[in-house]
């Protein structure tokens, strides 16, 4: 894992999931990485009929505020799966 400098405090994984299930309803988000490097899982019923950068740009919009400024904690996202309770794993 690189190293990102950053002034967060606490678990940015956890702010991450947090974020997400705020902002996108009856969302489920799993987040794994660190360094500044994100792969990020949701599934949620509000992406039905939404293509997937649709999908893609609910989460980065629920996750910006991590990803701003030059201490963010957020450096990338390495991966992002966006899908609906529906749709296959």
């Amino acid at each position: 894992m690189s190293s990102h400098p950053t002034d967060f405090q606490g678990s940015v994984v956890d702010a991450l999931r947090e974020a997400i299930e705020r902002q996108i309803p009856d969302s489920r988000a799993a987040v794994s990485g660190g360094g500044g490097h994100f792969s990020i899982e949701v599934t949620s019923p509000a992406f039905a009929g939404k293509s997937m950068l649709e999908s893609q740009r609910m989460v980065y919009g629920a996750i910006a505020h991590l990803m701003k400024g030059e201490m963010a904690p957020v450096h990338a996202v390495d991966s992002l799966k966006t899908r609906t309770p529906a749709s296959p794993a």
